[in-house]
């Protein structure tokens, strides 16, 4: 089976891995790069041409996970990335980086919740399922029934007077210095206001700070279902090259 590549473009760092489409598995171990500072167009394409360079026994289509909403591969938002994005054509930015290799772009959220969906922690589950990624900001991706609602972008909801992601991301947490209990208080209210409006049946929780839930995962509560993500750091790249692989096979 080729391999195909998964890039998962954060707030502090892009990160790539070799995916094998038929299992979702990462084969060999990912790699990152620091996300160029202010993540302007072009630096962000060099970075993405130097990381690529480093897999070359991925020679098949190149999926990125983009923190904006994607729509055919352009992009119209930028809350944490320079505003010459908005309105770009990111595939062709990818695809001049990988040398012409057919690319696809998807919101980072949507892609981190189509891997949990097909292989990690909502892998069966049906009715409404909300993966939330926290990191830089807050990412959010809707499933019913195991279909995609693409580019929910909840993490600009308005808590307390202030968007979502700029109350209770990881990040946040990390510039405020929130203790687990404050950082999770604040977590519940954003779960809260979510399930108010959605209804889901499950949350996933992923993103950077996924790694430590069992540090702080009993604090959390909803309604539904609370479980971290099954792929961890890892779901933007395995979701960014499945969505490579099918819609390259169109």
């Amino acid at each position: 089976m080729e391999l195909v590549l998964g890039l998962d473009l954060g707030g502090s760092s892009i990160k790539a891995g070799a995916v094998d489409p038929s299992t979702g598995h990462v084969v060999g171990p990912l790699d990152s790069i620091p996300t160029p500072v202010g993540a302007t167009v072009e630096a962000t394409q060099a970075a993405l041409q130097e990381l690529i360079a480093r897999f070359p026994q991925c020679t098949g289509p190149v999926g990125l996970a983009f923190p904006s909403v994607v729509v055919r591969g352009v992009t119209y938002s930028a809350a944490n990335i320079d505003k010459g994005w908005i309105g770009c054509d990111a595939a062709a930015v990818l695809r001049a980086a990988s040398g012409g290799r057919p690319s696809f772009v998807v919101n980072d959220a949507d892609a981190a919740g189509v891997a949990e969906m097909q292989i990690g922690a909502g892998r069966g589950e049906h009715g409404v399922v909300m993966m939330i990624t926290f990191g830089t900001g807050i990412g959010t991706a809707l499933f019913i029934d195991g279909k995609l609602w693409p580019n929910t972008e909840l993490g600009h909801m308005e808590i307390d007077g202030m968007e979502a992601e700029h109350y209770a991301s990881a990040r946040v947490r990390t510039v405020e210095k929130l203790d687990w209990p404050a950082w999770c208080e604040r977590v519940n209210k954003v779960l809260d206001r979510y399930h108010m409006l959605l209804w889901p049946d499950l949350f996933i929780v992923g993103g950077g700070v996924s790694e430590r839930f069992e540090e702080y995962g009993a604090l959390l509560h909803s309604k539904a279902r609370i479980v971290p993500a099954g792929l961890r750091q890892a779901a933007g790249v395995v979701g960014a090259a499945l969505y490579a692989h099918k819609h390259a096979a169109r």
